[in-house]
């Protein structure tokens, strides 16, 4: 019998070519909106996520669903315990965009140091001499501050350190004493991070515990002079908090890939202060990347659907089903 796999929003032709040399049907969505999901994934066998909200009622409305692969990394959008209570798989590609989100986070971090986009503003509206006026900053024996040194936090030091020669602390209570980089100085606490970095860059992922924790108090902490990067997710950060802090110079200035409502409202005050760098939460959509995600993902399920154990579980049902 042939075995369905819906794809709400579309990927990239390697996860696609993947699933199809190996006999699946491959049913494209028609929606990402909740009640259409649950209408495609009726007759699915498989159900390969990227950013759409994969609910309970999603996963009753699918009888026959075996296996929910996400096309990348982060599972907040995905009722994990609601997978469990059902006995489906979850997947997903904790490879696939390391080197990506790493290099974007660089570049959000040399954009601010540098003050790339204020000065293209300025030079495009004819002000040459703003060179003269206001100064970037070298990150040459500067403190890079990492909350998380999973595998991008960990790529990000190793850049930060190897090819820029700056100092990393790091805070990480569930990395392992024996998994810790002897480059990078483990810290305790998140107030030591931002108290004691030029520029603190976040990696963690969100959870009841971590949503809305960079907050007032922690980036009252941080130097006038310091930057905050986030590329992982929009919620980690209370906004009001970061918009006070850069409308009144108490940092210098903010790098952010994601928000925390997405797409953010282009009247969103963020995008009106000339000390914040945005990209469109698009770190990890690099050609290789894009490609490598998808194809991870169809790897997911191919690997539970012909018996296998999934490479890269994250939820393991008690009695799968059949």
């Amino acid at each position: 019998m042939e075995q369905k796999v819906l794809i709400p929003s579309d990927i990239s032709q390697p996860g696609k070519d993947y699933l199809r040399e190996r006999g699946y049907v491959i049913k494209m969505g028609r929606g990402i909106d909740e009640q259409t999901i649950m209408e495609d994934a009726a007759d699915c066998d498989a159900l390969l996520a990227r950013n759409e909200h994969i609910t309970r009622g999603i996963m009753e409305a699918a009888p026959h669903l075996k296996v929910i692969s996400k096309h990348g990394v982060g599972l907040d959008k995905i009722d994990l315990d609601a997978a469990r209570d059902l006995n489906i798989w979850v997947t997903n590609g904790p490879l696939s965009n390391t080197v990506a989100v790493a290099e974007h986070t660089m570049m959000l971090i040399l954009a601010c140091a540098k003050k790339l986009v204020f000065f293209d503003k300025a030079i495009r509206n004819g002000d040459y001499e703003i060179r003269n006026r206001v100064k970037g900053m070298d990150l040459e024996g500067k403190t890079l501050g990492l909350l998380g040194l999973g595998k991008i936090g960990h790529m990000v030091a190793k850049k930060a350190i190897n090819g820029f020669g700056m100092k990393v602390l790091g805070y990480d209570p569930f990395l392992p004493a024996d998994r810790w980089d002897s480059e990078v100085r483990r810290c305790e606490t998140m107030e030591e991070i931002f108290s004691g970095s030029d520029i603190v860059s976040i990696h963690m992922p969100s959870t009841p515990e971590t949503r809305n924790s960079v907050d007032a108090r922690l980036i009252g902490m941080m130097k006038p002079t310091a930057y905050l990067i986030n590329a992982a997710r929009g919620d980690l950060i209370r906004e009001e908090d970061l918009i006070e802090a850069l409308k009144n110079n108490a940092i210098a200035g903010a790098g952010l890939d994601v928000y925390p409502a997405e797409p953010p409202s282009p009247e969103d005050p963020l995008f009106q202060l000339p000390n914040v760098v945005v990209t469109p939460h698009n770190a990890a959509l690099t050609i290789e990347t894009t490609d490598r995600m998808g194809l991870h993902a169809a790897m997911g399920i191919d690997e539970v659907l012909s018996g296998k154990q999934p490479t890269w579980p994250v939820v393991v049902p008690k009695e799968p089903r059949k």
